[in-house]
Formats: structure tokens, C-alpha cells, sequence
């Protein structure tokens, strides 16, 4: 099993989609790569924390590969927004992929220069090695389990392509 921490936009809908793609085992909402310890989700959302919202993502690289993981994640945020996603703007709202082995880092940085070659404006999504992460409190995982009406700035569309995503071939 590998481990990855993906920042895309606001968590509860990225949470939701990553956990419908074939391989992934677990996932858990929280906040990355910020700079005080234990953040509450009302400290993050003052935007002065450094926190981003983020989805830490354990899959089974055997059934969905590192490069076809972070393919999957380009397709589910705008990858030239800067500190937005949909209606959500702010820092913690910003894009990044965060890893922990350095030596999966060439193959994230294959897909950035993939996703950049499709874009006249340079992409804003980080790519960085983790450096902290918490997890968010029960009311936050699985929100959009636990409540299937609630807000999200991803399509609906987005969750059933996310289903049958990792059965094609890009």
C-alpha cells in the first residue's frame, strides 16, 4: 500500500471522489502541510493557519499506479485556479499534491508536465513532500456519505466517472 495526501479544493467533495476510484483502500479528510500544530477546522477556515484542505489517500499501487492516481486527481480540479476551487476561494482551498517517498516524485512530476502542456497559464497545484498532516474531525469524513445533499463543488457526474475511471486506459 501507498500512501498520498491530495489537495483539491474543498475535501468533502474530493474526498468523495477519490474513494469511488478502483485501488484506493482508505481514505481520511484534514489538513496539510500548515504551520501550527492540531488545527481545528475553524482555525484552517480563518485562512491564517498555512493549512490546505486535503484528503490523505492509502491505495494499492498494484490495482491503481502512482501516475494514474494523480491523472485521476488533475481531473477533478482546475488546475490553473489559484487559492479556488468552484465557489470556494481562499489558501486552504488551494491545489497540491503532498508525497512521502522522494522517489515517486519523478513520476507526479510526469503527469504536472503533462497537465502543463495542456495550459497557456502555468498550473498552481503544489507538488511538495508532506510535511504535516491532521486529520479533520469525525463531523468531516465522509460528509457527503453522511449527507448525500450536501454541498459540493464537483459535479455529480464527476463521482460516477470517478467509478469507472480506473478500468480505462488513458
Amino acid at each position: 500500500m501507498k500512501t498520498i495526501f491530495l489537495a483539491a479544493g474543498c475535501f468533502w467533495g474530493a474526498q468523495h471522489y477519490l474513494k469511488q476510484i478502483r485501488g484506493v483502500v482508505e481514505t481520511e479528510t484534514g489538513f496539510a502541510n500548515g504551520n501550527t500544530d492540531n488545527p481545528t477546522y475553524e482555525q484552517v477556515y480563518t485562512d491564517s493557519t498555512g493549512y490546505a484542505e486535503a484528503v490523505r489517500v492509502v491505495f494499492d499501487e498494484t490495482v491503481l499506479p502512482m501516475k494514474r492516481l494523480v491523472q485521476l486527481f488533475f481531473d477533478c480540479i482546475e488546475p490553473t485556479s489559484v487559492n479556488r476551487q468552484g465557489e470556494d476561494c481562499g489558501t486552504r482551498y488551494r491545489t497540491g499534491v503532498y508525497y512521502i517517498d522522494a522517489d515517486d516524485y519523478s513520476t507526479i512530476k510526469e503527469v504536472f508536465d503533462e497537465v502543463q502542456r495542456l495550459y497557456c497559464a502555468p498550473i498552481a497545484v503544489e507538488l511538495e513532500p508532506i510535511k504535516c498532516f491532521f486529520p479533520a474531525d469525525e463531523s468531516h469524513q465522509d460528509y457527503l456519505v453522511k449527507h448525500p445533499d450536501g454541498y459540493c463543488h464537483l459535479p455529480q457526474a464527476l463521482f460516477e466517472y470517478a467509478r469507472k475511471a480506473n478500468s480505462e486506459r488513458r
